[in-house]
Protein backbone atom coordinates (compact mmCIF):
# COMPACT_ATOMS: atom_id res chain seq x y z
CA UNK A 1 0.00 0.00 0.00
CA UNK A 2 1.39 3.51 -0.86
CA UNK A 3 2.51 5.84 1.80
CA UNK A 4 -0.04 8.87 2.06
CA UNK A 5 2.61 11.20 0.62
CA UNK A 6 3.30 9.29 -2.33
CA UNK A 7 -0.07 9.36 -3.17
CA UNK A 8 -0.80 13.16 -2.68
CA UNK A 9 2.94 14.13 -4.95
CA UNK A 10 1.29 11.16 -7.67
CA UNK A 11 -2.00 13.91 -7.95
CA UNK A 12 0.12 16.18 -7.48
CA UNK A 13 2.53 15.47 -10.45
CA UNK A 14 -0.14 15.03 -12.62
CA UNK A 15 -1.39 18.32 -12.25
CA UNK A 16 1.74 19.45 -13.28
CA UNK A 17 1.84 17.79 -15.95
CA UNK A 18 -1.23 18.30 -17.28
CA UNK A 19 -0.15 22.26 -17.17
CA UNK A 20 2.54 21.14 -19.43
CA UNK A 21 5.46 21.51 -16.74
CA UNK A 22 8.03 18.69 -15.33
CA UNK A 23 6.21 16.40 -13.25
CA UNK A 24 9.16 16.07 -10.87
CA UNK A 25 8.01 19.52 -9.41
CA UNK A 26 5.14 18.28 -7.79
CA UNK A 27 6.57 17.08 -4.63
CA UNK A 28 3.75 17.47 -1.77
CA UNK A 29 5.25 17.74 2.05
CA UNK A 30 3.44 18.34 5.17
CA UNK A 31 3.22 21.64 5.60
CA UNK A 32 5.05 24.07 8.16
CA UNK A 33 2.50 26.27 8.71
CA UNK A 34 -0.64 23.86 9.59
CA UNK A 35 -2.66 27.08 10.50
CA UNK A 36 -2.39 28.16 6.76
CA UNK A 37 -2.87 24.48 5.27
CA UNK A 38 -2.27 20.43 5.91
CA UNK A 39 0.46 20.01 2.59
CA UNK A 40 2.02 22.27 0.45
CA UNK A 41 4.08 22.42 -2.82
CA UNK A 42 6.80 24.20 -3.86
CA UNK A 43 7.54 23.56 -7.21
CA UNK A 44 6.34 26.64 -8.87
CA UNK A 45 9.05 28.27 -7.49
CA UNK A 46 11.72 25.82 -8.30
CA UNK A 47 9.73 25.60 -12.07
CA UNK A 48 10.09 29.34 -12.43
CA UNK A 49 13.41 29.58 -13.11
CA UNK A 50 13.18 26.46 -15.34
CA UNK A 51 10.45 28.02 -17.26
CA UNK A 52 10.95 31.79 -17.02
CA UNK A 53 8.02 32.20 -15.87
CA UNK A 54 6.39 33.99 -12.29
CA UNK A 55 6.05 31.19 -9.84
CA UNK A 56 2.59 32.38 -8.95
CA UNK A 57 1.41 32.04 -12.55
CA UNK A 58 2.63 28.34 -12.86
CA UNK A 59 1.11 28.02 -9.44
CA UNK A 60 -2.44 29.21 -10.22
CA UNK A 61 -2.20 26.72 -13.67
CA UNK A 62 -1.44 23.74 -11.57
CA UNK A 63 -4.12 24.53 -8.83
CA UNK A 64 -6.86 25.08 -11.42
CA UNK A 65 -5.55 21.30 -12.69
CA UNK A 66 -6.95 20.06 -9.59
CA UNK A 67 -10.42 21.89 -9.60
CA UNK A 68 -12.24 18.21 -9.73
CA UNK A 69 -9.48 16.22 -7.52
CA UNK A 70 -10.98 14.04 -5.38
CA UNK A 71 -8.00 14.02 -3.38
CA UNK A 72 -7.61 17.50 -2.84
CA UNK A 73 -10.79 19.44 -0.93
CA UNK A 74 -8.49 23.08 -1.70
CA UNK A 75 -5.84 23.74 -3.72
CA UNK A 76 -4.41 27.74 -3.64
CA UNK A 77 -1.58 29.65 -4.90
CA UNK A 78 -0.62 31.66 -2.61
CA UNK A 79 2.19 34.28 -3.45
CA UNK A 80 5.18 34.15 -4.52
CA UNK A 81 4.37 31.00 -5.40
CA UNK A 82 2.96 28.37 -2.78
CA UNK A 83 0.56 26.06 -3.30
CA UNK A 84 -1.43 25.40 -0.22
CA UNK A 85 -3.45 21.92 0.18
CA UNK A 86 -5.74 20.33 2.13
CA UNK A 87 -6.89 16.44 1.23
CA UNK A 88 -10.23 15.47 0.82
CA UNK A 89 -12.34 14.30 3.90
CA UNK A 90 -13.36 11.41 1.85
CA UNK A 91 -10.28 10.59 0.59
CA UNK A 92 -8.70 10.35 4.29
CA UNK A 93 -11.24 7.74 5.38
CA UNK A 94 -10.81 5.75 2.90
CA UNK A 95 -7.08 5.78 2.80
CA UNK A 96 -7.26 4.56 6.55
CA UNK A 97 -10.10 1.76 6.07
CA UNK A 98 -8.11 0.46 3.51
CA UNK A 99 -4.73 0.63 5.89
CA UNK A 100 -7.27 -0.98 9.25
CA UNK A 101 -7.79 -3.84 7.04
CA UNK A 102 -4.03 -4.55 5.32
CA UNK A 103 -1.30 -6.55 6.82
CA UNK A 104 0.83 -3.98 8.97
CA UNK A 105 -1.69 -1.12 8.21
CA UNK A 106 -0.22 -0.94 4.25
CA UNK A 107 3.50 -0.66 5.23
CA UNK A 108 4.95 -2.14 2.08
CA UNK A 109 7.73 -5.19 2.51
CA UNK A 110 11.58 -4.09 1.38
CA UNK A 111 12.28 -4.44 -2.27
CA UNK A 112 14.84 -6.94 -0.64
CA UNK A 113 14.70 -8.95 2.69
CA UNK A 114 18.24 -8.96 4.78
CA UNK A 115 19.81 -10.76 7.45
CA UNK A 116 20.67 -8.11 9.60
CA UNK A 117 22.94 -8.71 12.90
CA UNK A 118 22.45 -6.33 15.82
CA UNK A 119 25.48 -6.63 18.38
CA UNK A 120 23.97 -4.89 21.47
CA UNK A 121 23.58 -5.24 25.20
CA UNK A 122 27.52 -6.13 26.10
CA UNK A 123 27.24 -7.45 29.30
CA UNK A 124 30.09 -8.30 30.89
CA UNK A 125 29.82 -11.77 32.51
CA UNK A 126 32.47 -10.93 35.61
CA UNK A 127 30.48 -7.46 36.27
CA UNK A 128 26.55 -6.77 37.35
CA UNK A 129 24.80 -5.07 35.01
CA UNK A 130 24.59 -1.11 35.74
CA UNK A 131 22.64 1.52 34.44
CA UNK A 132 25.36 2.14 31.88
CA UNK A 133 24.17 -0.89 30.68
CA UNK A 134 20.03 0.48 29.68
CA UNK A 135 20.84 2.54 26.41
CA UNK A 136 22.83 -0.67 24.82
CA UNK A 137 20.09 -2.78 25.73
CA UNK A 138 16.98 -0.97 25.39
CA UNK A 139 17.85 1.20 21.83
CA UNK A 140 19.33 -2.48 20.34
CA UNK A 141 16.22 -4.37 21.40
CA UNK A 142 13.72 -1.59 19.82
CA UNK A 143 16.06 -1.77 16.29
CA UNK A 144 15.48 -5.20 16.34
CA UNK A 145 11.99 -5.49 16.47
CA UNK A 146 11.47 -2.05 14.16
CA UNK A 147 13.95 -4.18 11.49
CA UNK A 148 11.86 -7.10 12.49
CA UNK A 149 8.10 -5.49 11.53
CA UNK A 150 9.75 -3.76 8.28
CA UNK A 151 10.19 -7.23 7.14
CA UNK A 152 13.64 -8.30 7.80
CA UNK A 153 15.18 -11.27 9.38
CA UNK A 154 17.25 -10.24 12.40
CA UNK A 155 18.69 -11.73 14.62
CA UNK A 156 20.20 -10.02 18.16
CA UNK A 157 23.41 -11.46 19.93
CA UNK A 158 24.25 -9.97 23.69
CA UNK A 159 28.03 -10.72 23.04
CA UNK A 160 29.28 -10.92 26.43
CA UNK A 161 32.67 -10.13 27.47
CA UNK A 162 33.59 -13.28 29.42
CA UNK A 163 37.25 -14.39 28.40
CA UNK A 164 39.42 -10.96 29.27
CA UNK A 165 41.31 -9.78 32.66
CA UNK A 166 38.09 -9.47 34.69
CA UNK A 167 37.46 -13.48 34.81
CA UNK A 168 40.91 -13.89 36.06
CA UNK A 169 40.29 -10.80 38.77
CA UNK A 170 37.27 -12.73 40.24
CA UNK A 171 39.13 -16.09 40.43
CA UNK A 172 41.73 -14.32 42.05
CA UNK A 173 39.46 -12.87 44.59
CA UNK A 174 37.72 -16.14 44.92
CA UNK A 175 41.48 -17.71 45.64
CA UNK A 176 41.86 -15.86 48.05
CA UNK A 177 39.19 -16.15 49.82
CA UNK A 178 38.81 -20.23 49.47
CA UNK A 179 42.39 -20.73 48.78
CA UNK A 180 41.81 -24.86 49.23
CA UNK A 181 39.02 -25.11 46.62
CA UNK A 182 40.03 -27.78 44.10
CA UNK A 183 39.74 -25.69 40.94
CA UNK A 184 43.11 -23.82 42.00
CA UNK A 185 44.92 -27.67 42.82
CA UNK A 186 46.31 -28.42 39.33
CA UNK A 187 47.32 -32.07 40.33
CA UNK A 188 43.37 -32.80 40.87
CA UNK A 189 42.37 -35.52 38.12
CA UNK A 190 38.48 -35.80 39.99
CA UNK A 191 35.15 -34.45 39.47
CA UNK A 192 34.15 -31.23 39.92
CA UNK A 193 31.60 -29.83 42.47
CA UNK A 194 28.14 -29.47 40.39
CA UNK A 195 27.27 -26.60 42.80
CA UNK A 196 29.16 -23.02 41.74
CA UNK A 197 31.62 -22.53 45.42
CA UNK A 198 29.37 -19.30 45.56
CA UNK A 199 26.35 -17.23 45.05
CA UNK A 200 25.30 -14.66 42.58
CA UNK A 201 25.23 -12.02 45.60
CA UNK A 202 29.05 -12.79 46.36
CA UNK A 203 29.73 -13.13 43.04
CA UNK A 204 28.48 -9.71 42.17
CA UNK A 205 30.22 -8.17 45.12
CA UNK A 206 34.01 -10.20 44.57
CA UNK A 207 34.50 -8.32 41.20
CA UNK A 208 34.54 -4.25 42.36
CA UNK A 209 36.59 -5.54 45.06
CA UNK A 210 39.56 -7.77 42.83
CA UNK A 211 39.43 -4.24 40.71
CA UNK A 212 40.19 -2.24 43.25
CA UNK A 213 43.11 -4.50 44.83
CA UNK A 214 44.29 -4.53 41.17
CA UNK A 215 44.86 -1.02 40.66
CA UNK A 216 46.90 -0.73 44.10
CA UNK A 217 48.22 -4.08 44.68
CA UNK A 218 50.91 -5.25 41.37
CA UNK A 219 51.05 -8.72 43.23
CA UNK A 220 47.72 -9.07 43.08
CA UNK A 221 47.28 -8.12 39.42
CA UNK A 222 49.77 -10.39 38.20
CA UNK A 223 48.25 -13.23 40.01
CA UNK A 224 44.96 -12.27 37.84
CA UNK A 225 46.78 -12.03 34.76
CA UNK A 226 48.30 -15.37 35.50
CA UNK A 227 44.69 -16.73 36.06
CA UNK A 228 43.40 -15.02 32.63
CA UNK A 229 46.14 -16.81 30.96
CA UNK A 230 45.71 -20.28 32.32
CA UNK A 231 41.90 -20.01 31.87
CA UNK A 232 42.42 -18.87 27.85
CA UNK A 233 45.40 -21.86 27.44
CA UNK A 234 42.85 -24.63 29.12
CA UNK A 235 44.29 -25.49 32.63
CA UNK A 236 41.40 -27.75 33.42
CA UNK A 237 40.48 -25.94 37.16
CA UNK A 238 40.38 -22.65 35.51
CA UNK A 239 37.88 -23.75 32.76
CA UNK A 240 35.69 -25.84 34.95
CA UNK A 241 35.50 -22.61 37.44
CA UNK A 242 34.89 -20.60 34.19
CA UNK A 243 31.96 -22.63 33.81
CA UNK A 244 30.62 -22.16 37.16
CA UNK A 245 30.77 -18.33 36.57
CA UNK A 246 28.76 -18.64 33.36
CA UNK A 247 26.40 -20.74 35.21
CA UNK A 248 25.41 -18.47 38.03
CA UNK A 249 26.24 -15.24 36.09
CA UNK A 250 23.96 -15.98 32.87
CA UNK A 251 20.20 -16.76 34.09
CA UNK A 252 20.75 -13.47 36.44
CA UNK A 253 21.93 -11.38 33.13
CA UNK A 254 18.48 -12.75 31.31
CA UNK A 255 16.66 -12.16 34.43
CA UNK A 256 17.87 -8.58 34.72
CA UNK A 257 17.37 -7.91 31.02
CA UNK A 258 14.09 -9.62 30.91
CA UNK A 259 12.63 -7.16 33.51
CA UNK A 260 13.07 -4.56 30.63
CA UNK A 261 11.55 -6.81 27.58
CA UNK A 262 14.75 -7.48 26.70
CA UNK A 263 16.13 -10.50 24.60
CA UNK A 264 18.38 -11.89 22.56
CA UNK A 265 18.48 -14.88 20.23
CA UNK A 266 22.26 -15.25 21.08
CA UNK A 267 23.83 -15.33 23.68
CA UNK A 268 27.12 -15.55 22.47
CA UNK A 269 30.30 -14.63 23.57
CA UNK A 270 34.21 -14.10 23.56
CA UNK A 271 34.90 -17.27 24.44
CA UNK A 272 32.87 -18.88 21.46
CA UNK A 273 35.72 -17.18 18.77
CA UNK A 274 38.47 -18.44 20.82
CA UNK A 275 39.12 -21.59 18.29
CA UNK A 276 39.18 -19.32 15.58
CA UNK A 277 41.82 -16.43 16.22
CA UNK A 278 44.64 -18.68 15.38
CA UNK A 279 43.56 -19.38 11.86
CA UNK A 280 42.76 -15.65 11.61
CA UNK A 281 45.75 -14.30 12.70
CA UNK A 282 47.89 -16.93 10.05
CA UNK A 283 45.28 -16.14 7.07
CA UNK A 284 46.24 -11.88 7.52
CA UNK A 285 50.15 -12.63 8.07
CA UNK A 286 49.77 -15.01 4.69
CA UNK A 287 47.86 -12.57 2.99
CA UNK A 288 50.46 -9.98 3.39
CA UNK A 289 48.06 -7.59 5.62
CA UNK A 290 49.43 -8.07 9.38
CA UNK A 291 52.86 -7.03 10.37
CA UNK A 292 54.79 -6.77 13.23
CA UNK A 293 55.15 -3.12 14.90
CA UNK A 294 57.40 -2.82 18.02
CA UNK A 295 56.60 -6.05 18.90
CA UNK A 296 52.91 -6.40 17.54
CA UNK A 297 50.99 -7.93 15.25
CA UNK A 298 49.10 -5.14 13.77
CA UNK A 299 47.30 -4.14 10.32
CA UNK A 300 47.10 -0.72 8.65
CA UNK A 301 43.70 0.86 8.27
CA UNK A 302 44.62 4.80 7.54
CA UNK A 303 43.06 6.08 4.54
CA UNK A 304 44.36 8.82 1.90
CA UNK A 305 40.99 10.52 2.78
CA UNK A 306 42.01 10.74 6.22
CA UNK A 307 41.86 13.94 8.27
CA UNK A 308 42.38 12.36 11.71
CA UNK A 309 45.22 9.85 12.78
CA UNK A 310 44.05 6.48 12.50
CA UNK A 311 46.21 4.34 14.38
CA UNK A 312 46.98 0.63 12.79
CA UNK A 313 44.46 -2.28 14.15
CA UNK A 314 46.41 -4.60 16.51
CA UNK A 315 45.98 -7.86 16.39
CA UNK A 316 48.52 -9.63 18.96
CA UNK A 317 49.90 -7.89 21.59
CA UNK A 318 54.07 -8.56 22.03
CA UNK A 319 53.48 -11.23 24.27
CA UNK A 320 50.75 -12.38 21.79
CA UNK A 321 47.60 -12.11 24.07
CA UNK A 322 44.88 -11.13 22.03
CA UNK A 323 42.38 -8.06 22.38
CA UNK A 324 38.89 -7.04 22.02
CA UNK A 325 39.57 -5.95 18.61
CA UNK A 326 41.19 -10.02 17.87
CA UNK A 327 37.75 -11.13 19.34
CA UNK A 328 35.63 -8.96 17.34
CA UNK A 329 37.33 -9.76 14.03
CA UNK A 330 36.72 -13.51 15.04
CA UNK A 331 32.81 -12.96 15.60
CA UNK A 332 32.77 -10.99 12.67
CA UNK A 333 34.29 -13.89 9.98
CA UNK A 334 32.43 -16.36 12.16
CA UNK A 335 29.01 -14.47 11.78
CA UNK A 336 29.83 -14.19 8.17
CA UNK A 337 30.37 -18.23 7.83
CA UNK A 338 27.13 -18.81 10.41
CA UNK A 339 24.51 -16.11 8.69
CA UNK A 340 25.97 -14.53 5.53
CA UNK A 341 24.36 -10.84 7.02
CA UNK A 342 23.83 -8.08 5.07
CA UNK A 343 24.31 -5.94 7.43
CA UNK A 344 26.04 -5.59 10.99
CA UNK A 345 25.01 -3.12 13.18
CA UNK A 346 26.73 -2.54 16.81
CA UNK A 347 24.88 -0.49 19.56
CA UNK A 348 27.58 0.42 21.69
CA UNK A 349 28.71 3.95 23.51
CA UNK A 350 29.55 6.86 20.82
CA UNK A 351 33.34 7.01 22.66
CA UNK A 352 34.16 3.99 20.90
CA UNK A 353 33.60 5.31 17.76
CA UNK A 354 37.29 5.22 16.81
CA UNK A 355 37.71 2.14 18.15
CA UNK A 356 35.20 0.69 15.65
CA UNK A 357 36.20 2.48 12.81
CA UNK A 358 39.36 0.57 13.06
CA UNK A 359 37.84 -2.87 13.28
CA UNK A 360 35.67 -2.02 10.60
CA UNK A 361 38.83 -1.22 8.44
CA UNK A 362 40.70 -3.98 8.86
CA UNK A 363 37.51 -6.12 8.10
CA UNK A 364 37.40 -4.61 4.49
CA UNK A 365 40.23 -4.41 4.42
CA UNK A 366 41.49 -8.12 4.94
CA UNK A 367 38.51 -9.40 3.37
CA UNK A 368 36.56 -10.72 6.20
CA UNK A 369 33.25 -9.36 4.95
CA UNK A 370 31.54 -9.38 1.54
CA UNK A 371 32.15 -5.93 -0.52
CA UNK A 372 28.79 -5.34 0.07
CA UNK A 373 28.18 -6.39 3.25
CA UNK A 374 27.47 -2.97 5.64
CA UNK A 375 29.15 -2.85 9.00
CA UNK A 376 27.13 -0.03 10.79
CA UNK A 377 28.14 1.30 14.02
CA UNK A 378 25.37 3.26 15.96
CA UNK A 379 27.07 5.32 19.01
CA UNK A 380 24.85 6.20 21.94
CA UNK A 381 25.18 9.07 24.53
CA UNK A 382 25.38 9.25 27.76
CA UNK A 383 22.73 9.05 30.85
CA UNK A 384 23.27 12.23 32.49
CA UNK A 385 22.38 13.03 36.09
CA UNK A 386 20.92 16.26 36.83
CA UNK A 387 24.50 17.59 37.18
CA UNK A 388 25.16 16.88 33.67
CA UNK A 389 27.85 14.38 34.47
CA UNK A 390 27.19 10.49 33.94
CA UNK A 391 24.33 8.89 36.46
CA UNK A 392 25.50 8.02 39.70
CA UNK A 393 23.84 6.90 42.88
CA UNK A 394 23.50 9.28 45.60
CA UNK A 395 26.43 7.59 47.61
CA UNK A 396 28.75 8.83 44.15
CA UNK A 397 28.66 5.10 42.53
CA UNK A 398 27.39 3.43 40.01
CA UNK A 399 24.45 2.34 39.96
CA UNK A 400 23.01 -1.23 39.70
CA UNK A 401 20.64 -1.57 36.89
CA UNK A 402 18.61 -3.94 38.93
CA UNK A 403 17.93 -1.42 41.63
CA UNK A 404 17.05 1.37 39.15
CA UNK A 405 14.34 -0.95 37.77
CA UNK A 406 13.28 -2.17 41.06
CA UNK A 407 13.41 1.73 42.35
CA UNK A 408 11.33 3.01 39.39
CA UNK A 409 8.65 -0.09 40.40
CA UNK A 410 8.12 1.31 43.41
CA UNK A 411 7.81 4.68 43.07
CA UNK A 412 5.35 3.85 40.35
CA UNK A 413 3.27 1.39 42.33
CA UNK A 414 3.04 3.97 44.85
CA UNK A 415 1.15 6.24 42.36
CA UNK A 416 -0.67 2.85 40.95
CA UNK A 417 -2.26 3.26 44.34
CA UNK A 418 -3.40 6.91 45.10
CA UNK A 419 -7.10 7.36 44.12
CA UNK A 420 -7.45 4.31 42.68
CA UNK A 421 -9.48 0.74 43.87
CA UNK A 422 -7.36 -2.27 42.58
CA UNK A 423 -5.93 -5.28 43.73
CA UNK A 424 -2.57 -5.50 45.08
CA UNK A 425 -1.83 -7.88 42.33
CA UNK A 426 -2.97 -5.87 39.77
CA UNK A 427 -1.50 -3.04 40.90
CA UNK A 428 1.78 -4.53 41.09
CA UNK A 429 1.16 -6.04 37.34
CA UNK A 430 0.53 -2.73 36.15
CA UNK A 431 3.16 -0.49 38.00
CA UNK A 432 5.82 -2.98 36.57
CA UNK A 433 4.48 -2.40 33.09
CA UNK A 434 4.00 1.30 33.25
CA UNK A 435 7.40 1.69 35.14
CA UNK A 436 9.13 0.25 32.39
CA UNK A 437 7.62 2.25 29.88
CA UNK A 438 8.89 5.29 31.82
CA UNK A 439 12.34 4.00 31.43
CA UNK A 440 12.36 2.94 27.90
CA UNK A 441 10.44 5.70 26.90
CA UNK A 442 12.35 8.23 28.20
CA UNK A 443 15.54 6.69 26.95
CA UNK A 444 14.14 6.18 23.45
CA UNK A 445 12.66 9.62 23.02
CA UNK A 446 15.96 10.50 22.55
CA UNK A 447 17.69 10.77 19.67
CA UNK A 448 20.37 7.66 20.32
CA UNK A 449 23.37 9.49 19.65
CA UNK A 450 22.51 12.80 21.86
CA UNK A 451 23.64 12.75 25.94
CA UNK A 452 19.99 13.44 27.80
CA UNK A 453 19.72 13.63 31.43
CA UNK A 454 18.04 10.72 33.42
CA UNK A 455 14.99 12.32 35.43
CA UNK A 456 12.69 9.63 36.98
CA UNK A 457 10.23 12.49 38.19
CA UNK A 458 9.46 13.32 34.92
CA UNK A 459 9.98 10.21 33.38
CA UNK A 460 7.24 8.83 35.91
CA UNK A 461 4.84 11.37 35.03
CA UNK A 462 1.07 10.76 33.26
CA UNK A 463 1.60 14.19 31.74
CA UNK A 464 3.46 15.28 29.01
CA UNK A 465 6.22 13.91 26.32
CA UNK A 466 6.37 10.48 28.88
CA UNK A 467 5.42 6.76 28.38
CA UNK A 468 3.05 6.71 31.32
CA UNK A 469 1.26 9.41 29.23
CA UNK A 470 1.30 7.02 26.23
CA UNK A 471 -0.06 4.27 28.45
CA UNK A 472 -2.80 5.94 29.83
CA UNK A 473 -3.93 7.09 26.40
CA UNK A 474 -3.77 3.81 25.45
CA UNK A 475 -5.87 2.82 28.54
CA UNK A 476 -8.48 5.10 27.73
CA UNK A 477 -9.16 3.89 24.96
CA UNK A 478 -9.62 1.09 25.94
CA UNK A 479 -11.95 1.40 28.48
CA UNK A 480 -14.41 3.76 26.08
CA UNK A 481 -14.26 0.30 23.87
CA UNK A 482 -15.26 -2.08 26.56
CA UNK A 483 -17.92 0.81 28.10
CA UNK A 484 -19.38 0.77 24.03
CA UNK A 485 -19.55 -3.24 24.05
CA UNK A 486 -21.32 -3.13 27.61
CA UNK A 487 -24.13 -1.09 25.91
CA UNK A 488 -24.46 -3.73 24.20
CA UNK A 489 -22.67 -2.93 20.91
CA UNK A 490 -20.40 -5.35 18.49
CA UNK A 491 -16.42 -4.07 18.35
CA UNK A 492 -16.54 -6.14 14.47
CA UNK A 493 -17.41 -4.82 10.69
CA UNK A 494 -17.12 -0.98 11.71
CA UNK A 495 -16.39 1.18 9.17
CA UNK A 496 -14.63 4.43 9.00
CA UNK A 497 -16.50 7.78 7.83
CA UNK A 498 -15.40 10.84 6.90
CA UNK A 499 -14.11 13.41 9.56
CA UNK A 500 -17.24 15.69 10.74
CA UNK A 501 -14.73 18.62 12.60
CA UNK A 502 -11.38 19.65 12.75
CA UNK A 503 -9.82 17.59 15.80
CA UNK A 504 -11.60 14.43 14.46
CA UNK A 505 -9.76 14.75 10.89
CA UNK A 506 -6.10 15.94 12.49
CA UNK A 507 -6.35 12.20 14.60
CA UNK A 508 -7.52 10.69 11.03
CA UNK A 509 -4.48 12.47 9.66
CA UNK A 510 -1.80 11.54 12.51
CA UNK A 511 -2.66 7.73 11.72
CA UNK A 512 -2.28 8.08 8.24
CA UNK A 513 1.71 9.15 8.40
CA UNK A 514 2.20 5.87 10.52
CA UNK A 515 4.06 3.87 6.88
CA UNK A 516 5.58 7.20 6.39
CA UNK A 517 7.19 7.42 10.10
CA UNK A 518 8.11 3.47 9.92
CA UNK A 519 10.01 4.11 6.67
CA UNK A 520 11.76 6.27 8.16
CA UNK A 521 12.22 4.54 11.52
CA UNK A 522 13.86 1.45 9.89
CA UNK A 523 16.04 3.75 7.49
CA UNK A 524 17.39 5.76 10.13
CA UNK A 525 17.47 2.63 13.16
CA UNK A 526 15.83 5.41 14.85
CA UNK A 527 13.24 4.77 18.16
CA UNK A 528 13.36 8.24 18.36
CA UNK A 529 11.42 8.30 16.14
CA UNK A 530 8.27 6.53 17.00
CA UNK A 531 8.42 7.95 20.02
CA UNK A 532 7.70 11.19 18.20
CA UNK A 533 5.02 9.56 16.57
CA UNK A 534 2.73 8.16 18.89
CA UNK A 535 3.45 11.36 21.33
CA UNK A 536 1.84 13.18 18.75
CA UNK A 537 -0.60 10.79 17.71
CA UNK A 538 -1.43 10.36 21.75
CA UNK A 539 -1.98 14.25 21.75
CA UNK A 540 -4.66 14.25 18.67
CA UNK A 541 -6.86 11.24 20.36
CA UNK A 542 -7.09 12.84 23.41
CA UNK A 543 -7.90 16.21 21.31
CA UNK A 544 -10.42 14.74 19.97
CA UNK A 545 -11.68 12.77 22.83
CA UNK A 546 -11.95 16.36 24.89
CA UNK A 547 -14.00 17.41 22.34
CA UNK A 548 -16.23 14.47 21.24
CA UNK A 549 -19.27 13.01 23.66
CA UNK A 550 -18.53 9.73 22.03
CA UNK A 551 -20.41 7.50 24.15
CA UNK A 552 -23.51 9.43 24.81
CA UNK A 553 -23.71 10.72 20.52
CA UNK A 554 -27.33 9.33 19.58
CA UNK A 555 -26.31 9.36 15.72
CA UNK A 556 -25.61 5.65 16.00
CA UNK A 557 -23.68 5.68 12.54
CA UNK A 558 -21.71 8.33 13.71
CA UNK A 559 -20.70 7.12 16.86
CA UNK A 560 -20.14 3.55 15.17
CA UNK A 561 -17.19 5.50 12.92
CA UNK A 562 -15.73 7.29 15.90
CA UNK A 563 -15.66 3.54 17.55
CA UNK A 564 -14.00 2.32 14.49
CA UNK A 565 -11.70 5.19 14.72
CA UNK A 566 -10.59 4.35 18.69
CA UNK A 567 -9.96 0.74 16.90
CA UNK A 568 -7.31 1.58 14.66
CA UNK A 569 -5.90 4.23 17.24
CA UNK A 570 -5.52 1.72 19.69
CA UNK A 571 -4.01 -0.77 17.42
CA UNK A 572 -1.55 1.95 15.67
CA UNK A 573 -0.59 2.72 19.38
CA UNK A 574 0.07 -0.71 20.97
CA UNK A 575 2.03 -1.68 17.29
CA UNK A 576 4.38 0.76 18.23
CA UNK A 577 4.68 0.54 21.84
CA UNK A 578 5.66 -2.86 21.25
CA UNK A 579 8.14 -1.76 19.05
CA UNK A 580 9.88 0.17 21.85
CA UNK A 581 9.74 -2.91 24.21
CA UNK A 582 6.78 -1.54 26.35
CA UNK A 583 3.03 -3.29 27.08
CA UNK A 584 0.25 -1.84 28.11
CA UNK A 585 -2.03 -2.38 31.17
CA UNK A 586 -6.05 -2.71 31.03
CA UNK A 587 -6.31 -0.65 33.90
CA UNK A 588 -4.33 2.91 35.25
Amino acid sequence: MKKILELLTEEMQAAFEAAGYDKELGKVGISNRPDLCEYQCNGAMAGAKVYKKAPIMIANEVAAKLADSTIFKEATAVAPGFLNLRISEEFLAGYLQEMAQTDKFGLEKPEKEKTIIIDYGGANVAKPLHVGHLRSAVIGESIKRILRYAGHKVIGDVHMGDWGLQMGLVMTELQERQPDLVYFDETYTGEYPEEAPFTMAEFAEMYPTASAKSKTDENYRAKAMEATYKLQIGVRGYRALWKQIMNVSVPDLKKNYGSLNVEFDLWKGESDVQELIPGMVQYMKDGGYAYISEGALVVDVKEETDTKEVPPCMILKSDGASLYNTTDLATIMERMKLYQPDEMIYVVDKRQDLYFEQVFRCARKTKLVNEDTKLRFLGFGTMNGPDGKPFKTREGGVMRLENLVSDTKKQMYTKILEGREMSQEEAVKTANQVAVAALLYGDLSNQASKDYVFDIDRFTSFEGDTGPYILYTIVRIKSILSRYQEQGESLESLKLSKAGNEVEKDLMMQLAQFGTMMEAAATDIAPHKVCAFIYDLANAFNRFYHETKILTEEDAEKKASWIALLIFTRDVLLTCIDLLGMEAPDKM
